[in-house]
C-alpha cells in the first residue's frame, strides 16, 4: 500500500494549476505580450505550454504504453508545436488550462497503485533506463511548478506581486498580531 496514489495525485495537480490559474487570471491580458528577456516565452506562449505538457503523458503513460523505444518523438512534438503556435486570447488561454486540468486529473484519478508502479522502458540511451509511471506523471506536476515560478518573476517585473507571495505576508501577519 502506499500513501500517494491516482486521487492524491489528481489532487496535487489540481492544486498546482489553480495556483497558475491565479497568476493567469491576475496578469493583465495586455501584458500576455511580456517576454522576461531574448529567447524565452511570452506569458501567453508559457501558459500554453502550460496547458499543453501533459498531453505526452496522456499519449504515452496514461495510454498503458511499457516503451517509448520507436516513439516518434519528432512527429509529436511537430504537433505540439502547431498547438503550441495558435494565437488565444486571456479567456481562450484560462479556459484551455481549466479543461487541460480537468481533463488530465480526471484521468490520473482513475489510476491504480498496480497502474503507477509499473515500469516504462526509456528509448535506447535514455537515463534511467526505465521509470514508475508514478514518477512520470509526477514530473508534469513538477514541470508546471518550473513554470509557475517563471511567471511569478514576470509577475515581479511587471511591478505585481504574486497572490502567493501576498498570502504567506498575510498568514505572518496574522501570527504576529496573535502572539501580541
Amino acid at each position: 500500500m502506499t500513501y500517494y496514489g491516482g486521487k492524491e495525485l489528481a489532487e496535487a495537480f489540481r492544486t498546482v494549476r489553480k495556483n497558475t490559474l491565479k497568476i493567469a487570471e491576475e496578469i493583465p491580458e495586455d501584458k500576455y505580450g511580456f517576454r522576461a528577456a531574448e529567447g524565452t516565452r511570452t506569458v501567453a506562449e508559457l501558459l500554453t505550454h502550460i496547458a499543453n505538457a501533459d498531453r505526452f503523458h496522456q499519449a504515452i503513460t496514461l495510454a498503458g504504453k511499457n516503451s517509448l523505444e520507436g516513439f516518434n518523438f519528432q512527429e509529436f512534438m511537430a504537433g505540439m508545436m502547431a498547438e503550441m503556435s495558435k494565437q488565444r486570447s486571456k479567456a481562450e488561454l484560462i479556459a484551455l488550462l481549466t479543461a487541460q486540468c480537468d481533463k488530465f486529473a480526471g484521468q490520473l484519478e482513475g489510476c491504480t497503485e498496480e497502474f503507477l508502479g509499473q515500469m516504462v522502458t526509456m528509448p535506447p540511451g535514455g537515463s534511467p533506463p526505465q521509470r514508475s509511471r508514478f514518477d512520470m506523471l509526477m514530473s508534469v506536476k513538477e514541470h508546471e511548478m518550473h513554470h509557475r515560478g517563471q511567471l511569478m518573476l514576470m509577475q515581479r517585473m511587471m511591478g505585481l506581486k504574486p497572490h502567493l507571495t501576498r498570502d504567506a505576508e498575510a498568514r505572518m501577519a496574522a501570527m504576529a498580531a496573535a502572539q501580541k
